[in-house]
């Protein structure tokens, strides 16, 4: 009857949490054409992409020559959105990926966003600052409207900063050029560990938010000999060979 059912709902609600969901789940479960809300599913993950680069946003490639956001051994973009610089980032690795805003090129007293996958399986923006060759976390983070995604053995993520930001010593204004640094490595229980190679790449300039580029660079294994002092090493050795033999 329609007091009991009162009588019900009063209950329910001086019921404990766990209590009140069992009881509506029981009433949905009754109601014909009602089902029981369930969570709106979450967006999958946009892939990222590298056809857009040089021409409406900037991107930096490390690895095979030709690679992308998915084979690359690395991979940032960056692009203007407003008020707003987003950034994309993706690594060949299952903890974290990283760039780093620097006023040269070696770590330290550098401005670090940092993607790194969780034990949960999320992936989460974390903001920190070297001190060193320390990375410290930062409380106070810029990024908004993350998201990131763990697949295929890559971390990768997305996400956004606002251009200016009240003097911070631990921010950088995006709108001065920076170096940007490079790097990726393992995690433990969702804390970043020493980078991958020990020596992480780097932007050989200054890199302007308002200039697009596709910039590669290849990893270590197709690095060539183009260097003035492997090619004057090559001709030393080329013309030993051949004067040093009878």
């Amino acid at each position: 009857s329609s007091g009991s059912f009162v009588k019900l709902l009063l209950l329910a609600c001086n019921s404990p949490p766990a209590l009140l969901l069992d009881f509506l789940t029981l009433l949905y479960s009754h109601c014909p054409g009602y089902p029981f809300p369930t969570a709106p599913p979450v967006d999958p993950f946009a892939k990222i992409k590298v056809d857009d680069c040089g021409k409406t946003k900037g991107c930096f490639r490390y690895g095979k020559p030709g690679c992308n956001a998915e084979t690359c051994d690395y991979f940032l973009s960056y692009r203007m959105i407003g008020a707003d610089v987003e950034f994309e980032l993706s690594a060949d690795t299952d903890g974290w990926v990283a760039v780093g805003f620097s006023s040269d090129k070696k770590m330290g007293g550098d401005d670090v966003m940092a993607c790194v996958h969780d034990d949960n399986g999320r992936v989460r923006i974390q903001h920190f600052y070297n001190v060193g060759q320390w990375a410290k976390e930062i409380q106070r983070n810029p990024a908004r409207d993350e998201e990131g995604v763990f697949e295929n053995n890559r971390v990768t993520c997305r996400f956004k900063r606002p251009v200016n930001v009240p003097r911070d010593e631990t921010i950088v204004d995006l709108h001065l050029s920076w170096y940007y640094l490079f790097a990726w490595g393992p995690a433990i229980q969702g804390s970043i560990t020493r980078h991958d190679i020990d020596s992480p790449p780097a932007s050989e300039r200054v890199v302007s938010i308002y200039k697009y580029e596709d910039i590669f660079m290849p990893s270590a294994a197709y690095q060539t000999f183009s260097s003035p002092f492997c090619l004057l090493l090559i001709v030393a050795l080329t013309f030993y060979l051949l004067m040093g033999t009878p």
